[in-house]
């Protein structure tokens, strides 16, 4: 068998899907045929959700019993709340997010329900999990997991800050789930089918993309860019630091993409949101300090900033901690992730590529007495 190697799998063309386009010349970004731009200006994300995971876009019923299910299924069994009081307070939430998918499928495996019901059970506690481990440790609190609030982006923002959010702020963390939904074959997407093709449950796929989304590289990014950004107190202190930071050969994170080549479109819009946000709190430095690096970036290096630069800053004027941000990631991405898992089972052949051999050539094997 031969094949062309292709570093990173860059180029290849590893399945085909119904579910995105990704940087496709007159097309863009679409989810199921609909423009990133419409779905971020007109949609909510449960809207977006159901999209992916039922296949189309809800009618106002159906989103009224879309919504009414996921709000069923928030809470969480005794027994994953009895794993989660177990991890500790010094764990990633994302270590958290991992270890109670999995826990979920041993409590509930898929082979007793649905991949549709797995995949509104996650989508609708992952939230839950977090927030429930998070108010154990840090307050040693058992809080309820119910908020009363409709939308994942104001159930989650309820439960972490305790109060109702603002409607600003609730449209913000909205806007970026629907951004953050689905990317095509991208690494954590591209593991969960990986899993899904050798016939394994459903929580072992999505556990397979948590891990993988948990690497810098992909998912935690935009922690790496909020690190960032937050370093300066001005924007001209920002770029002279950006200088120093390419003049030491330092990767910057959040800025330019495998796929596309000009600009993410993603981008521009969680841009307005971090803006308006600033606007709204009064307060524009990290808003500032960002244009600045994106200014310099594009100057500098050509490169564009992705969904994960502004977002870090969204998020943080949202009052969320940074380790909280590549968790957010999951409880959109699990709506694209169960879409493939769902699609790669339909027409499923198992994941089997080949190597290309860089080993040394056949040797005699030497007795024991023999060998140096």
């Amino acid at each position: 068998m031969n094949g062309t190697y292709s570093p990173g799998l860059e180029g290849v063309v590893a399945g085909e899907t119904a579910i995105s386009t990704v940087g496709k010349k007159g097309r863009g970004l679409t989810y199921r045929g609909y423009a990133i731009d419409d779905l971020a200006r007109q949609s909510t994300f449960e809207e977006v959700a159901h999209l992916l995971i039922h296949g189309k876009l809800p009618n106002r019923e159906n989103l009224a019993l879309f919504r009414n299910r996921l709000m069923a299924l928030r809470s969480l069994p005794a027994e994953l709340k009895t794993v989660l009081e177990q991890l500790p307070a010094s764990a990633h939430p994302m270590d958290v997010l991992r270890t109670g998918c999995s826990a979920l499928g041993a409590i509930e495996p898929e082979a007793t329900s649905s991949e549709i019901r797995v995949a509104e059970r996650l989508l609708a506690s992952f939230p839950s999990m977090l927030l429930y481990w998070h108010h154990y440790q840090t307050g040693g609190r058992r809080i309820s997991t119910e908020s009363g609030e409709e939308s994942m982006a104001g159930h989650f923002l309820a439960l972490f800050h305790g109060k109702k959010p603002e409607d600003l702020q609730r449209r913000a963390v909205d806007a970026s789930l629907i951004l953050y939904a689905e990317h095509e074959f991208n690494a954590s997407t591209f593991s969960a089918r990986v899993t899904a093709s050798t016939l394994s449950d459903f929580y072992s796929a999505i556990t397979s993309a948590i891990g993988t989304l948990r690497g810098p590289l992909h998912g935690g990014a935009n922690e790496e860019a909020m690190r960032l950004i937050s370093r300066f107190g001005s924007a001209d202190e920002a770029e002279q630091g950006l200088l120093e930071m390419l003049a030491r050969k330092e990767k910057i994170m959040g800025f330019g993409h495998r796929v596309y080549k000009e600009m993410d479109p993603r981008s521009p819009i969680i841009r307005k949101w971090s803006q308006k946000l600033s606007e709204a709190g009064g307060n524009m430095l990290l808003y500032q300090v960002s244009e600045r690096i994106e200014k310099v970036m594009l100057r500098e290096k050509r490169l564009f900033p992705n969904l994960d630069f502004y977002s870090a800053s969204a998020y943080h004027l949202c009052g969320i901690p940074t380790t909280m941000f590549t968790p957010l990631f999951v409880f959109a991405r699990v709506a694209g992730w169960s879409a493939h898992v769902m699609e790669q089972r339909a027409a499923n052949r198992i994941f089997r590529p080949i190597a290309e051999y860089t080993g040394p050539e056949p040797m005699a094997y030497l007795p024991m007495d023999q060998r140096g």
